[in-house]
């Protein structure tokens, strides 16, 4: 199973951005979990948004109510849209699922986003 990212690049502050997550394989709804963390220069990867077969989508008080976590299941993909975008969301943004809620076993290679003020 490979995880595919793409929908980064450069944004100005206040703007927005797509990222997607690709799945390969049949094996998509096996992913009970999917999320997207992200890592800045200097910082400590940090996970921004999940979304999950239980409980919906869950994001950190650092992105609520600007960043939107979506699954299509009949695409294969996970979504990210990241609005009111600001200096600080400048970072690395993986993709992740987890099949068994235990560690996020399923990583995609990482897009960059960075936000100009």
């Amino acid at each position: 199973v490979q995880l595919q990212a793409s929908g980064g690049g450069l944004a100005q502050a206040g703007g927005s951005l797509k990222l997607s997550c690709a799945a390969s394989g049949n094996t998509f709804r096996d992913f009970v979990d999917m999320g997207w963390f992200r890592q800045a220069p200097g910082k400590q990867r940090e996970l921004v948004a999940k979304i999950t077969s239980s409980s919906g989508p869950s994001y950190a008080d650092s992105v609520k109510g600007r960043f939107t976590i979506s699954r299509d299941n009949g695409k294969n993909t996970v979504s990210l849209l990241l609005s009111s975008l600001m200096p600080e969301d400048t970072a690395v943004y993986y993709c992740v699922a987890s099949k068994n809620r235990v560690r996020w076993a399923y990583w995609g290679q990482g897009t960059l986003v960075t936000v100009s003020s």
